[in-house]
């Protein structure tokens, strides 16, 4: 009986040895894998974070994976030793899933780090700047993705709403939302559903930064709630279908945008503010909304030529360009999907100033690869465009030290943009360098 017990017991211990061993080994074997991973990134310039990105408090962290699970994106998130970590940070584009998902609330979503600040304007946890009745809701806040940006519209009008119990009949409008893009058609629709007067505004058209990607751009990757239309389950969703889904519920409710219409200023006056416009026009409303971008106006590469009708800071249907010579300039990924959607019917030339595409997408890298060995693609590393003529593209080349004279017909730039910062001032809204800051997101 005593040896049939010691038996069992020495079998039963001897099981689970084994399953620890296994487990040991095996969260070995990830650690080792996810620390190379971390290496590489380090190497290829990924590692530190360029935007809204997850802090895994590790004392919390119960090693649960619910994170890297919820994590859209390819190795954003690994398990060393058990606990999550960073690997390729500066791909991470704040879907802010890995905060939805921990179970014990370990990832606060920062935006900047201790060594690089990030231009942000003051704003409440109710999306009130330091101006009383101005707010700012998506993008320009440092919340970008679509998703967050569609809730972030919808929460600030419900706030507006409530603040705004006291009718008013005297000409000015509730709310004037600045900005068609994700949270401004969001913030339109909740608008429209507290009854609210008010007018939408764009300078450009609608969908706003969405509007501005080339058309096959993947744009939704997870389901959001659209205020008055519902819960949008779209996954994979390009640009053109979610145009369209827009323009779908804005007419459903009878809400119509104004296009081309840029606000040149924001005043104060007798508790109302004074929206003035490019179109000559001032709009009177007790609040104002601002849902526009951070990267309004393009950034320009001030080079001879650069005010020629042929050269460009967008690109809206590629498949409209054939048989021009083009010179796409840009390191990012808004360049290269540029350069590889061009290439299909164009002789197309790719310069970067870097020696390499550090900060790009998996997707976009692997095309771009693909693109350059079959010959479709040509891409000039270590150059500046330093002239623009009629016919001509001039390329400076770092390793040469020469210039490179090149056939064209369209240049189009990808420089990035400036942050509104002179129209954000004017209309006294604070702005203030961050480094590590943690934003304020609903669960």
């Amino acid at each position: 009986m005593l040896l049939e017990q010691i038996i069992i017991y020495g079998s039963v211990f001897l099981l689970c040895f084994a399953v620890v061993w296994v487990y040991l080994k095996k969260q070995k074997k990830t650690s080792e894998a996810t620390q190379a991973k971390i290496e590489k990134a380090k190497e290829e310039g990924m590692h530190e974070p360029v935007s809204l990105h997850p802090v895994i408090d590790m004392g919390t962290c119960i090693k649960s994976g619910a994170c890297m699970e919820a994590c859209p994106e390819k190795d954003i998130i690994g398990i060393v030793n058990g606990r999550a970590t960073l690997i390729n940070a500066a791909e991470c584009v704040g879907h802010g899933a890995c905060f939805h998902a921990c179970p014990v609330e370990a990832i606060t979503l920062v935006i900047g780090t201790e060594k690089r600040g990030v231009d942000l304007p003051h704003v409440s946890e109710n999306f009130e700047t330091n101006v009383p009745g101005i707010f700012i809701a998506g993008e320009l806040g440092g919340m970008g993705l679509i998703k967050n940006s569609v809730e972030q519209g919808q929460q600030a009008v419900d706030y507006i709403a409530k603040s705004l119990a006291k009718k008013e009949s005297n000409g000015i409008l509730d709310l004037v939302i600045v900005g068609a893009g994700p949270a401004g058609i969001s913030a339109s629709l909740t608008a429209k559903k507290h009854g609210l007067s008010f007018q939408t505004l764009d300078q450009d058209s609608l969908g706003g930064t969405v509007y501005n990607f080339p058309r096959s751009k993947v744009v939704m990757t997870a389901p959001m709630d659209l205020p008055l239309y519902g819960k949008v389950k779209l996954f994979d969703t390009s640009k053109a279908e979610l145009l369209t889904l827009w323009q779908e519920a804005l007419s459903k409710n009878g809400i119509s945008i104004r296009e081309r219409t840029k606000v040149e200023s924001i005043l104060s006056e007798n508790n109302h503010f004074s929206v003035v416009t490019n179109q000559g026009d001032e709009i009177l409303a007790r609040r104002v909304l601002l849902a526009i971008g951070r990267r309004g106006t393009p950034r320009k590469l001030g080079v001879p030529g650069e005010e020629l009708e042929k050269v460009a800071y967008r690109l809206l249907e590629p498949e409209l360009i054939s048989e021009k010579n083009v010179v796409v300039v840009g390191g990012g990924d808004s360049a290269i999907e540029a350069a590889l959607s061009l290439a299909e019917q164009n002789s197309v030339i790719l310069s970067y100033r870097g020696d390499a595409f550090s900060r790009v997408k998996p997707k976009n890298r692997e095309k771009l690869n693909e693109a350059i060995e079959k010959g479709i693609l040509d891409v000039k590393l270590n150059s500046n465009l330093v002239k623009i003529e009629r016919e001509l593209a001039v390329l400076a080349l770092k390793e040469t030290g020469g210039q490179e004279a090149l056939p064209n017909d369209l240049v189009y730039i990808f420089a990035g943009g400036e942050l509104p910062t002179k129209f954000l001032e004017k209309a006294g809204v604070e702005i203030n360098k961050r480094f590590g800051y943690t934003m304020k997101k609903h669960r």
